[in-house]
């Protein structure tokens, strides 16, 4: 059966989070993210692509890459600029793209779905690709970043979606590359209790987008577990 569990988010205020959103960290280069950071300190290609803040010729893979992107992400938390959801909810997040909109449920994939091939891959990963990746996670104890799965359909599902976005959402704008973006809270506890029991129906999750960032928060919760002789299996780093 598939896990998914609900978590308590780190947000953007309302008002800052068309500033702060930004694209995939493997879309586009250091130079590239410069450009489109425009001298915003609150961009989050500050914490996902750290490596903006440093000299063309840094390296890329250095410790100091990763401790400044958890300290440019404390620095926003500590000044408000993010915060943390008090209670453990879903959410749903739509994109729109040339007239067509895409619904997904945010959760929390297990770690053992991850190792017990729960979670279908499709692409092979790149070592070095990988161990960046788990770097961040290492560093920051943080998923900065979601990952994309697929599912299949299933109409209990489809209904609390169908039912959440007829509500005000959360959030609402077009990023500067004309992408939309909608993102709604799933707070009623019936909701909540239907998405987690209709997933542990499912057999399988599949990766659609993010071979690398799903291993690498897999792999550092599994090292996490390994390492942790109190271990209980309801720590976060369990799930990601």
């Amino acid at each position: 059966m598939a896990i998914l569990k609900p978590f308590k988010g780190i947000r953007p205020r309302k008002e800052l989070v068309k500033n702060i959103a930004c694209r995939p960290y493997d879309v586009l280069n250091e130079q590239e993210a410069r450009e489109e950071t425009k001298g915003d300190p609150n961009s989050f290609y500050h914490v996902i692509k750290p490596e903006i803040d440093f000299p063309d010729d840094f390296d890329h893979y250095s410790p100091e890459i990763y401790k400044k992107g958890k300290e440019n992400f404390d620095r926003m938390f500590r000044e408000g600029i993010f915060s943390q959801d008090e209670k453990e909810y879903y959410y749903i997040y739509a994109q729109t793209m040339n007239g067509r909109k895409q619904y997904g449920i945010v959760g929390c994939a297990a770690v053992d779905d991850y190792v017990n091939d729960v979670i279908k891959k499709h692409e092979l990963t790149r070592p070095d690709k990988e161990e960046d990746r788990k770097n961040h996670v290492r560093t920051s104890s943080l998923n900065y970043e979601p990952v994309f799965f697929a599912y299949p359909q299933v109409k209990a599902l489809d209904d609390v979606v169908a039912g959440v976005i007829k509500n005000a959402p959360e959030y609402d704008f077009v990023s500067d590359d004309g992408i939309g973006h909608t993102f709604w809270i799933v707070n009623d506890n019936a909701a909540i209790n239907t998405i987690t029991s209709e997933f542990a129906k499912l057999k399988n999750t599949y990766v659609a987008d993010g071979h690398h960032r799903t291993a690498a928060a897999a792999l550092v919760g599994k090292e996490r577990r390994e390492n942790n002789p109190n271990h209980t299996g309801k720590e976060e780093y369990n799930y990601f």
